[in-house]
């Protein structure tokens, strides 16, 4: 009776060792290759984070609705962006745009410290219960418009902007630490097409680079959302 009882746990248990083994060669393949972000890719249980209608599409490779209209990255991308990143144990990391809280979680991993602020409050509330059940204390989840940042909230080592700008405003780029990155979703020309990009700050400027095409959703500004 017991071993009956016990075999579909363990079925289940290696089924999801399964999904995420395959999970995470996908990305390799793809071309991520740092251990440390695959290592918080495993760590952080991406079905935490997916709405339960979508629960079955946890561990595939693509982008999926949130609730205010916003989604979810696919894992590939939300991988890309925070290895552009270069993330160290010491840094202190600001994100814009925290949506339903899975990045800032992979973050957590790789940082001293994030800051993730959202649009939406909402979004940012539900994204901070998430994070907290994990027990993720080393992040903490602000509502508020992430490219009007004033001096109070301090320097940060590295930013990602989740979504895509025409401009980084001054008063984002102002938070950057010397030495510091930043990785963005720039808009193209006509206005839809984005392009990932990394800023680093030099003593003789902003370096820029383009990473890769993405596909990240015009980031909103102004007044916080509902």
């Amino acid at each position: 009776m017991d071993k009956q009882q016990a075999s579909p746990n363990l079925s289940g248990a290696s089924a999801h060792a399964e999904a995420m083994m395959q999970f995470l060669l996908r990305l390799r393949e793809r071309g991520i290759a740092h251990t440390n972000v695959l290592r918080a890719l495993e760590t952080i249980p991406r079905q935490h984070f997916v709405p339960h209608r979508h629960a079955d599409l946890a561990w595939r490779d693509i982008a999926l609705p949130i609730p205010c209209g916003q989604t979810m990255p696919e894992p590939f991308l939300v991988a890309r962006m925070v290895e552009a990143l270069n993330v160290q144990l010491s840094h202190r990391v600001l994100e814009i745009g925290a949506g339903n809280g899975y990045s800032a979680a992979i973050l957590s991993k790789l940082a001293q410290d994030v800051v993730s602020v959202e649009w939406y409050p909402t979004l940012a509330a539900a994204a901070a219960t998430r994070i907290a059940a994990l027990g993720l204390a080393n992040v903490k989840v602000l509502v508020g418009d992430g490219l009007a940042l004033g001096e109070e909230m301090g320097a940060f080592d590295r930013i990602l902007v989740q979504g895509a700008v025409s401009e980084l405003p001054q008063s984002l780029l102002a938070r950057l630490a010397q030495g510091g990155v930043i990785v963005f979703g720039e808009i193209g020309a006509d206005g839809k097409a984005a392009t990932l990009m990394r800023l680093t700050q030099a003593q003789d400027g902003f370096h820029r680079e383009r990473i890769a095409a993405c596909r990240l959703q015009p980031l909103m500004t102004g007044a916080a959302g509902v």
